[in-house]
């Protein structure tokens, strides 16, 4: 039917018409990939136009505000390519619900565009992301960023479980963090939380990994879930013996759809602690020099993340809003979506010496 009116209107008011048809429909949508959903606002850095003209003969439509001043920096980016993972964490906010990862240079593509839009750091995570091609998809990007894209700072966030001495082999020069998930120095607690895997041992193998990054001068780092089953730990000793450039300290998060809700694949309520258990368990860690605490109110809107399809994910109101992905709109438009608070980023810390070059550390 549209076509049939666009064909009995005169050349330049079709035309017209389907521009401002194509404006709307940019500023109204998410995103054409899966799990998108309907914006319910106006695009962030659009405006409307509401008088009818001979230029918008259908009525209102939207076009770019130029005199819009929002402009954030992707400085520092985490980029979840996966959703798979072997371990089964109860308090996951970032689950197994699609299986899709970008081919490689689609995925290299978008790095590149990150780059070009000012992102000095790139954080690769999951899931879990030696699951892909036993490593290699992740070693080629973190190569890729390093050698092609001269990022000052490449970091990988897994459980470790997976990891070989042969990537480090491989891949280790391209790499200046090493972060891995670790809750707790009991294995028994480890299996409860869902951080175990048959007969391997989760603390063991960490250990291991240390001295990897040792070898293969890849700066070493912990990442810590504080939740239900372990917020009563001591955790002192071990962490002071490994030593890691950084203890990262989270609260248990709930995201709605992803750990908490009726379509969540997790329930992670049980995990839940409150404000004054989380920070009793700081206090009694506070002579760790490493120790980076982060809770709730810090965590949410202090991350840039992409998903597997390369689209932001807004946490504010909760749950994980996807913008439209930057491999099809570009880093500026979609980032608007991001929720991104640049100010709680730098107040939490989130820029720091993050490149190996300038840690002068003791390998």
């Amino acid at each position: 039917m549209l076509l049939g009116v666009l064909y009995r209107l005169p050349l330049a008011v079709a035309r017209a018409v389907l521009v401002a048809l194509r404006g709307r429909l940019c500023a109204l949508c998410w995103s054409l990939a899966p799990l998108s959903r309907p914006l319910s606002l106006p695009l962030p850095g659009w405006r409307r136009v509401s008088t009818l003209s001979a230029v918008s003969p259908v009525g209102p439509r939207w076009e770019r505000d130029d005199d819009d001043e929002t402009s954030l920096t992707p400085t520092s980016v985490n980029y979840h390519f996966t959703r798979q993972c072997n371990y089964k964490c109860g308090f996951c906010f970032h689950t197994a619900k699609t299986s899709f990862v970008l081919p490689l240079e689609e995925a290299k593509r978008g790095l590149a565009m990150l780059k070009e839009a000012g992102m000095e750091k790139i954080n690769f995570s999951g899931g879990e992301p030696f699951l892909q091609d036993r490593g290699e998809f992740v070693g080629k990007l973190v190569q890729f960023c390093k050698q092609d894209l001269k990022l000052p700072s490449v970091s990988i966030v897994s459980n470790g479980s997976l990891i070989r001495e042969r990537w480090f082999k491989k891949y280790g020069e391209y790499l200046d963090i090493l972060a891995i998930s670790c809750d707790s120095f009991d294995e028994n607690v480890n299996v409860l939380i869902g951080r175990g895997q048959g007969k391997k041992n989760h603390v063991e193998n960490l250990h291991k990994l240390r001295q990897w990054c040792r070898e293969y001068a890849v700066a070493f780092k912990i990442n810590s879930v504080i939740n239900r089953f372990n917020v009563e730990e001591d955790m002192n000793e071990q962490i002071k013996a490994l030593n890691p450039v950084r203890w990262k300290v989270f609260q248990c998060l709930l995201i709605e759809g992803e750990n908490s809700g009726e379509d969540a694949l997790r329930e992670a309520e049980r995990f839940v602690i409150s404000d004054e258990e989380f920070e009793q368990f700081l206090d009694r860690h506070k002579d760790v020099s490493c120790l980076v605490p982060e809770s709730n109110q810090k965590m949410r809107d202090s991350y840039l993340i992409l998903d597997e399809y390369m689209r932001f994910l807004n946490c504010r109101n909760g749950r994980k809003e996807p913008s439209k992905s930057i491999l099809d709109v570009g880093v500026e438009a979609a980032i608007k979506f991001s929720g991104f608070d640049e100010k709680m980023f730098l107040k939490r810390g989130g820029k720091y010496v993050w490149s190996k070059a300038d840690m002068k550390l003791d390998w």
